[in-house]
């Protein structure tokens, strides 16, 4: 796939730009190079650079349950939770406002 530039990434991973004209005509073809050869890209609007489309991290439930067991509990944490939650209150809007 084809992209107008290429630019570095703020954790110094290549990424290849291209317009978001470019990325809607060839989204099937854009998935595939992230899908099969993990290619990163940033798409350009304007000029400017709206959205990042990347290979998808893993997510591992096991990882997360080894992170919060290394951290002690926070016994103050439910009573704090149950405290914010009544203070809620269910704001009401129509969707034409």
């Amino acid at each position: 796939m084809r992209a107008s530039s290429h630019l570095k990434s703020d954790n110094l991973i290549s990424m290849r730009r291209l317009t978001a004209t470019d990325a809607a005509r060839r989204f099937s073809e854009l998935l595939d190079a992230v899908e099969r050869r993990g290619e990163s890209f940033v798409v350009v609007r304007r000029g400017r650079a709206v959205a990042r489309i990347e290979p998808a991290a893993e997510a591992n439930g096991r990882r997360v349950k080894e992170l919060l067991r290394s951290h002690p509990r926070d016994r103050r944490w439910a009573s704090e939770l149950r405290k914010l939650r009544a203070a809620l209150q269910i704001e009401e809007r129509s969707w034409s406002d």
